[in-house]
């Protein structure tokens, strides 16, 4: 439900680690209070945390009315090849798309035709990374990534800006994968031999020491047990 009572419930900071605005919409869901846009991205957010081929991204807009600036934000996604959105606003057209839209930038003019419709001018869009789908991630949510200001670029160029951010995010998407199996046959391989070779050395050691005269040496060990008093 959307929040008309000029009241914010949630207090949402931006830079918070992705596990405490996990923390802040599971408290959302407990407390079932209206909330607005910001609040509905973090909600979405964690409702689709498992849904790991449901890519998900900020896309933040700015526009222009009646010598006001106004701003908005939904939660893209990719599923399967095409985008969509999540969201809440007082409008229905600027909230849920579903992911029918084969582009981004189909999806981001879709929404400024929304705007235009209500007489909204859009002036700037920021777009951020995907989102992890671990609730427990200690990162912090890349909210603007490429921001895009319609007044310096041309409606070409806009679309072009925009499909060269959806490239990026696939690219960082292909990047991430599972863990090397090398790295990890190399801690597993390391590991027993700096463990196998260490009797080694003590035992090279106690051959070589003299039976008789290091049995005479006993009070050296003084020295160590007052030093690791002074010490504590």
């Amino acid at each position: 439900m959307y929040n008309h009572t000029g009241t914010q419930f949630f207090e949402i900071k931006k830079s918070r680690p992705l596990t405490g605005l996990m923390d802040l919409a599971k408290e959302m869901t407990k407390e079932a209070l209206p909330i607005k846009c910001l609040e509905a991205v973090i909600l979405g957010i964690y409702l689709t945390n498992n849904m790991p081929t449901l890519e998900r991204f900020p896309i933040s807009f700015k526009t222009y009315f009646s010598g006001n600036y106004f701003s908005h934000i939904v939660l893209g996604v990719n599923f399967g090849g095409r985008f969509g959105a999540l969201g809440i606003s007082r409008r229905e057209d600027l909230m849920y798309k579903a992911p029918t839209f084969r582009t981004l930038s189909e999806l981001v003019f879709d929404y400024e035709e929304a705007y235009r419709r209500c007489w909204h001018t859009l002036k700037k869009v920021k777009l951020g990374q995907y989102v992890s789908h671990d609730p427990h991630s200690v990162e912090q949510i890349e909210w603007k990534h490429s921001i895009l200001d319609l007044e310096k670029l041309g409606r070409e160029d806009f679309r072009k800006e925009l499909e060269r951010h959806s490239r990026d995010m696939r690219l960082k998407i292909s990047k991430v994968g599972p863990p090397s199996p090398t790295k990890d046959r190399k801690k597993d391989v390391s590991s027993p031999q700096r463990s196998q070779s260490c009797p080694h050395r003590r035992n090279s050691r106690t051959e070589r020491r003299p039976s008789g005269e290091k049995k005479t040496t006993e009070p050296k060990a003084m020295p160590d047990l007052n030093g690791y008093q002074i010490r504590v």
